[in-house]
C-alpha cells in the first residue's frame, strides 16, 4: 500500500489540539498520567506495524509533549507489541508513582516511533511495563486500554482522524459501586 503524503505540522497541530480538548473538557490533576499509543503507519495511511516513521513519531511526541506540559500531566507513550505495550515516561513520574523500571531501549522496530521519539524527547526517560492513567488517547487502534484506571469513559473529540488514523479517547471515572441504596453525590 503507498503511504499518502502528510503535512507533519499538521499531525503535532492536531495531536495537540485533541489532547487539549479532553483535558480541558475532563480535567484531572496535575501530575496525572496520560497515555498515548500511536500508529505512525496509520497516520501515513499504511498498516499498522508495516510502515513505521520516525518524523511522525517524532511529530506525535511534539505535540502531546507540548500539550501535557501545558495541562501539568505526565505523558506515557506506549510501545508496540513488540515490547509488550511497555510505556516511555520520565524517571521523576516512575518514582512518584513506584513503577518499577524495565530494561529496554525502544526503536523505529521494536517499540515504535512515538516509544522511540519520546524516549530520546524526554529529558531523563525510563520504560515501565504498566501504568494507571487518567486518560488517554489511541491514535491508529494501538489499544492503550490496559493502561487507563477503571472507569475508562469514551470521548468523542472533534478531530475524530490524525493523518489517516482513526482517533480514540477516553477518561477515566471512579466506580460506582453499592446498589440500589448506594448515593453518588454528597448531601449536604
Amino acid at each position: 500500500m503507498e503511504q499518502a503524503q502528510i503535512n507533519l505540522d499538521s499531525i503535532t497541530k492536531l495531536v495537540e489540539e485533541n489532547i487539549l480538548e479532553l483535558l480541558t473538557e475532563h480535567p484531572q490533576p496535575k501530575g496525572s498520567i496520560f497515555v498515548l499509543g500511536c500508529s505512525s503507519s496509520e497516520i501515513s495511511g499504511g498498516l499498522i506495524g508495516h510502515a513505521s516513521s520516525a518524523e511522525v513519531g517524532k511529530a506525535v511526541f511534539k505535540g502531546a509533549s507540548s500539550a501535557c506540559k501545558k495541562m501539568g500531566v505526565y505523558l506515557a507513550s506506549q510501545c508496540c507489541e513488540h515490547l509488550n505495550r511497555a510505556l516511555v515516561i520520565e524517571k521523576e513520574c516512575a518514582q512518584k508513582y513506584d513503577y518499577q523500571e524495565v530494561c529496554v531501549v525502544p526503536w523505529l522496530k521494536g517499540g515504535g516511533s512515538l516509544a522511540t521519539a519520546t524516549y530520546y524527547g524526554l529529558k531523563e526517560p525510563c520504560v515501565v511495563e504498566h501504568v494507571k492513567a487518567c486518560c488517554g488517547m489511541d491514535i491508529g487502534s494501538t489499544l492503550i486500554g490496559m493502561h487507563l484506571k477503571d472507569v475508562a469513559v469514551p470521548v468523542r473529540l472533534k478531530n475524530k482522524f490524525i493523518g489517516n488514523a482513526y482517533v480514540t479517547a477516553a477518561f477515566s471515572r471512579p466506580k460506582l459501586i453499592g446498589g440500589e441504596r448506594a448515593h453518588y453525590t454528597r448531601e449536604d
